[in-house]
């Protein structure tokens, strides 16, 4: 654990596993105290907490629907009781539902949208009106969008809307010292994203990139990490495909 101080505080959404719980791990790292925002895996979100302060690191996990808007709003008001305020938001939530788009049952379309796209949207006030000057917020969208995935066509829809998002608020904070950019990972071995995938597709998708493999939720830690320190400042209103040249 890195053991340099800082007064910059961060949250980080879906922080328990995947991309998020690797995003809290290396800020964390750098010094900075967390706050954990988790939907429901109390259980994971606590064992992500242990291993940074285990580490000499601080943390707290806090629950929440990421779509409500008094329980984002609590997650900040725990930031800056415990910790003084609030300067990195990484707003890493969000689900995937796959189906071809004439057979995806409308429920499950909601849902995904109201996550995804309510989801980053409810984030996104409270991190414009609380994230201290010299801060940032960084999004996640999908190099999907790109490569345009058949199944993929919900997803990819609630990910283009975060990318609107994102950089119409970016433009939104002019004056604020306050950047905005979204981070679109290409295939990464997440659970989320290995869920119900053979062997073989797996393979595929690691052989279409340059570097011949998958991502890993560290290498996206690493640029979401850059993005939101002082060194990575000068970056704004942007969209990141760290996918390893797959696009």
């Amino acid at each position: 654990m890195n053991t340099t101080t800082t007064d910059r505080v961060a949250i980080v959404t879906g922080g328990s596993r995947g991309i998020g719980r690797a995003v809290a791990l290396e800020l964390a790292g750098r010094g900075l105290p967390v706050v954990l925002a988790f939907a429901g895996n109390r259980a994971a979100a606590e064992a992500t907490v242990d291993d940074i302060t285990g580490a000499g690191g601080r943390a707290l996990a806090v629950q929440a629907d990421v779509a409500d808007p008094d329980a984002v709003a609590e997650v900040f008001d725990t930031a800056e009781r415990a910790f003084g305020g609030v300067d990195v938001v990484v707003h890493a939530a969000g689900r995937m539902v796959l189906s071809p788009i004439a057979d995806l049952d409308l429920d499950a379309f909601d849902d995904l949208h109201r996550t995804n796209v309510r989801g980053t949207f409810v984030v996104a006030k409270q991190a414009a009106r609380r994230t201290r000057p010299g801060g940032s917020l960084v999004t996640f969208s999908t190099s999907v969008l790109g490569l345009r995935f058949p199944t993929y066509g919900a997803y990819a829809a609630s990910k283009a809307a975060v990318e609107a998002l994102t950089l119409i608020l970016a433009r939104e904070l002019r004056g604020r010292d306050v950047t905005v950019n979204a981070v679109a990972p290409g295939p990464t071995a997440t659970e989320l994203f290995l869920d119900g995938k053979d062997e073989e597709t797996v393979a595929g998708l690691a052989r279409q990139a340059p570097l011949e493999r998958l991502g890993t939720p560290e290498d996206i830690a690493a640029v979401v990490a850059f993005l939101s320190s002082p060194e990575g400042h000068w970056i704004n209103g942007q969209v990141v495909r760290a996918n390893g040249g797959i696009v």
